[in-house]
């Protein structure tokens, strides 16, 4: 069975054999080849020593953050983007659990999320074939379409804690997010204007099982094995904290410290260096 192009015979076997998740080997015993995402375990809530929800923002234009946005060529190295995978997850009904708010209270289904990221506009003369009652042209409806090259920002939910029982300081992603331009300024002379929206949020651990079965791609290693929920568990991304629970409360650092890009940076840099001193100073007497 040919599981990468070296071995392959022909381009559709390589893809048959791909999707195809057992294998039978010489004895004639099944595997299965279904890669199944590490399993976090309990924790009680005495367990956790100390605990903060932090918000961050990773922009996919930074070097280390492109393989989340970068596809594959499907045959060589079979990977899709992160955007790509998650919604044809949520298509497949493999992801359930998609909200449209961070708090995860309004569910969301594929068919509302492709409304919000599409968008259909139509020329004068589309109105004036109707009006005559024509049957009106294909070229007078213009269709707008979020794609995978249009997602640029990522936003993610999680929790530091501190684990009694193993004496560290640990990190679990709760949430993660979506963010393209907004579909209704597509073909509009504010489309260029930059701005971002959230299209979706997805309760991370319901995606875990999804995510582990893709691999993220690697322009330095085509055969690379690692997938998007070990690359996200482990936090191999560069981000910016634009939320966390302070003294103020959990409000976004833009709202009490408005106008200063550097103070907001500087505050960001505050927040995770006082999260890392927590962890050193459990070993303080």
């Amino acid at each position: 069975m040919a599981q990468n192009v070296l071995n392959a015979v022909t381009p559709e076997q390589l893809r048959r054999d791909r999707e195809n998740k057992t294998r039978v080997d010489e004895a004639g015993d099944t595997i299965d080849l279904a890669v199944a995402p590490l399993e976090y375990g309990f924790i009680e809530d005495k367990d956790m020593l100390w605990s903060k929800v932090v918000w961050e923002v990773i922009d996919l234009n930074e070097r280390i953050n492109q393989p989340y946005y970068l596809s594959g060529d499907e045959l060589v190295q079979n990977s899709k983007s992160l955007y790509d995978v998650l919604v044809d997850g949520i298509r497949d009904k493999k992801i359930t659990e998609v909200y449209d708010d961070e708090f995860f209270l309004n569910k969301m289904n594929y068919e509302q999320i492709m409304a919000r990221n599409e968008k259909k506009d139509t020329q004068q003369f589309y109105f004036d074939m109707i009006q005559a009652g024509e049957t009106p042209d294909e070229g007078a409806i213009f269709n707008y379409k979020v794609k995978s090259a249009d997602i640029k920002m990522l936003k993610t939910k999680g929790l530091w804690y501190i684990d009694r029982r193993l004496g560290e300081l640990r990190y679990r992603l709760l949430g993660l997010a979506i963010m393209g331009p907004d579909a209704q300024s597509l073909g509009t002379e504010f489309a260029d204007e930059g701005g971002y929206i959230d299209l979706f949020w997805i309760w991370y651990p319901d995606a875990r099982k999804t995510l582990a079965e893709y691999k993220v791609f690697n322009p330095s290693n085509s055969t690379s094995a690692i997938t998007y929920d070990e690359l996200l568990n482990a936090r191999r991304f560069n981000s910016v904290i634009y939320k966390a629970q302070t003294t103020f409360g959990a409000k976004e650092i833009g709202d009490y410290i408005p106008k200063d890009s550097k103070g907001q940076m500087e505050e960001h840099h505050r927040i995770r260096n006082s999260i890392i001193q927590t962890e050193s100073d459990m070993w303080n007497y």
